[in-house]
């Protein structure tokens, strides 16, 4: 063995074997380095997290859990897995946690399978108010197999509507109650979710994919205390890898991990349950808790100067990472906005916003969030610019060379993966 006992990525060894697939690892580096990033549900992973991506890891498969695997040669990968729990659960302050999903998608339907039968009834926020595919929507799983009732906000406020909330549970005896947005811009009352759930005798699930980096670094309350299972993504907030995660009451445990596996799935990806427990561990630091404060703050200056523009927050701004903007009062679809920022070097989503008339490939609004950014390195001053440069990106599309000057000064600056972070 070598003087460096570590075997890991070699790019130049990728580029002589395969210079094809070569050049889209460099074209995506190029791409996030010469654009903004506003995607509320993405991130830049920690070299660290890379690392254990990249290892022999992703060689074995190890079918069920730590001791209990149907595999051999399971020693090593065991603790990994182990140290992910256990992060997990002391980051969380939860009694369980299971790190194998895939993803936030998996974990869902994992939660489902352990507290559901198909046709069951589950009461969830709709897609078109800021849920999510797997709370119902009919052309996903949750929404063919379960019988399933739809909450949203209210027309005056933009929030949600806890007294309709109430009632629908009342009416409808939901066997779960779930709360979790992928498009909600305010702090969802998980306490008062959690006596709604108890008053007709409901499971509570939180859907925390988009939240759950805010809630480990202690910038909003925690999920954990008040629901029965809390469902994740570790790549959003969180800023691990691609994957999904679930934390549980200790009276659960054994429904979950059962529901996981081998019901949903079959052998985990262990290199992506390393880089998981990697995630974890970088989310216990306080520079973690820096961090999930400053994304708030940033998102908090974006929505602000988008609003000073004539781009209006849905609910009039935000608690989160993320701000939902509607721009009717412009004349601009959200579907236009997108492909005009994208012009100019600046990467959002068009979304719907609650009650929206148009169709959801058009869109009446656009979802911005400051993950990405505020990993780079930006703070509320850089985020101003950046809401001026999204308004004149969409209401200038003339101005799209300008725009992207500026840009390409912003980043100058602000370079991912430049130094480690």
């Amino acid at each position: 063995m070598g003087a460096e006992p570590y075997y890991g990525p070699d790019f130049g060894l990728l580029r002589t074997r395969d210079p094809e697939i070569a050049q889209v690892l460099i074209d995506e580096l190029d791409r996030i380095r010469g654009g903004i990033q506003l995607i509320a549900s993405e991130n830049l992973t920690s070299p660290a997290v890379m690392a254990a991506l990249g290892s022999t890891l992703t060689n074995k498969y190890a079918e069920g859990y730590p001791g209990r695997r149907y595999y051999g040669g399971c020693e090593v990968v065991d603790r990994a897995e182990r140290l992910a729990i256990d992060r997990a659960r002391e980051l969380f302050g939860a009694e369980h946690a299971n790190v194998q999903p895939h993803s936030g998608a998996s974990a869902n339907l994992a939660a489902y399978a352990a507290l559901l039968q198909p046709g069951d009834t589950m009461l969830a926020m709709a897609l078109s108010h800021g849920g999510h595919l797997t709370h119902g929507s009919k052309v996903n799983f949750s929404g063919r197999w379960f019988d399933v009732v739809s909450y949203g906000v209210r027309r005056d406020t933009e929030l949600i509507d806890l007294e309709e909330v109430r009632d629908l549970a009342l009416r409808h005896r939901p066997k779960l109650i779930v709360c979790g947005a992928t498009a909600y811009p305010r702090l969802i009352d998980h306490e008062v979710f959690r006596c709604i759930a108890d008053e007709v005798g409901a499971w509570l699930l939180v859907d925390a994919a988009h939240p759950i980096g805010l809630m480990a670094g202690g910038a909003i309350p925690s999920a954990v205390p008040y629901a029965d299972v809390v469902t994740f993504t570790t790549h959003k907030t969180l800023r691990g890898p691609r994957g999904g995660a679930i934390l549980c009451t200790g009276e659960l445990a054994g429904r979950i991990d059962r529901a996981v596996f081998p019901f949903v799935q079959g052998g985990p990806l262990m290199h992506a349950v390393a880089a998981k427990a990697v995630a974890f561990g970088e989310a216990m630091r306080p520079e973690f808790a820096d961090y999930a404060r400053r994304v708030i703050v940033n998102a908090r200056a974006l929505a602000e100067a988008l609003a000073a523009e004539g781009m209006r927050p849905v609910s009039g701004g935000t608690d989160t990472h993320l701000a939902l903007i509607d721009l009717r009062g412009l004349g601009v679809s959200g579907a236009e906005a997108e492909r005009r920022c994208a012009a100019a070097g600046i990467t959002l989503n068009r979304n719907a916003v609650p009650y929206d008339p148009e169709p959801p490939a058009v869109t009446s609004g656009i979802r911005v969030g400051t993950p990405c950014v505020t990993t780079q390195g930006m703070g509320p001053q850089e985020l101003a610019e950046v809401g001026a440069l999204v308004a004149r990106a969409v209401r200038r599309p003339e101005a799209v060379e300008e725009v992207r000057e500026r840009v390409s000064a912003l980043l100058a600056i602000h370079q991912p993966y430049l130094s480690e972070y």
